[in-house]
């Protein structure tokens, strides 16, 4: 990751109003601070969120609180418990989407 155009800044996440996002079931409210080529959030998915896309940005994951489950487009399922962190690169060929039964609050980096 190369990270362009943004000056040394001090953010607050959890004072960053949240935008809501629905998912297939379920929400997520991001605090989101973007600039240059890079995008930082705090994510709080609701409790039964599946989301409504596969996605195929890369991105660095930590989960702060709760459990999420990571499912490839292929079917490979990964559990991540608060303290696991994954990451995978931009990658068109093998999307990836999250989905919680108990809800759960991600930091990422994309």
């Amino acid at each position: 990751m190369k990270i362009e155009n943004v000056p040394f800044t001090v953010t607050e996440l959890a004072k960053v109003p949240p935008t809501e996002h629905k998912g297939e079931s379920g929400m997520a409210r991001w605090h989101t601070f973007e600039k240059g080529n890079i995008r930082v959030r705090i994510v709080e998915y609701s409790p039964g969120y599946l989301a409504d896309h596969w996605c195929a940005r890369g991105h660095v994951v930590l989960v702060l609180e709760g459990e999420v489950i990571n499912e490839l487009k292929d079917g490979t399922r990964t559990v991540l418990k608060a303290g696991m962190n994954y990451q995978t690169s931009d990658d068109d060929k093998n999307p990836h989407r999250s989905f919680t039964k108990t809800g759960a609050k991600l930091f990422i980096v994309d």
